[in-house]
């Protein structure tokens, strides 16, 4: 089924966010897989590229079915403009990497909300996952705070 988008702009900083998916305040995005009841798949929004940059690799700890717990490193990326922890934004257990990212970790950042997931899980996203609304919202506010703190200039 084809993504419907909530467009969003501020300032420099333009992106588009699928609808239908959960996101974090850590800047990730929750999608469940569809014919897959309780199958979710996560990756960085776009806001969230824009900081790391091109990524060059991604690996996770848990083992396929660990349980993972919100706020928990679950793994890392590596990015030409900084390295970065993955949080867990699920309850539930873990079920996997996007392979993909072995072979080309750009993709995030390319595709990040259909080809470039990061990882995926079974269970539910975390408690205070918000929609697409209450996401730009936060996102709004969090451009502004940059701003008012001479971030980018």
């Amino acid at each position: 089924m084809p993504l419907n988008f909530i467009r969003f702009k501020h300032a420099r900083f333009s992106a588009r966010f699928p609808d239908s998916y959960r996101y974090s305040r850590s800047h990730y995005w929750m999608a469940q897989v569809e014919g897959e009841p309780g199958l979710w798949r996560v990756g960085f929004t776009k806001f969230a590229t824009r900081m790391l940059g091109e990524l060059v690799e991604a690996q996770f700890k848990p083992e396929l079915g660990g349980l993972i717990t919100p706020g928990e490193a679950i793994g890392h990326v590596e990015g030409f403009k900084a390295a970065s922890d993955v949080l867990c934004v699920m309850n539930g257990t873990f079920a996997g990497m996007n392979d993909a990212l072995r072979v080309d970790a750009c993709i995030v950042k390319s595709d990040p909300y259909e080809i470039g997931w990061l990882y995926s899980a079974r269970g539910e996203p975390e408690e205070d996952s918000m929609d697409v609304h209450g996401y730009v919202k936060l996102l709004q506010e969090t451009i502004q705070k940059m701003q008012d703190a001479g971030y980018g200039d």
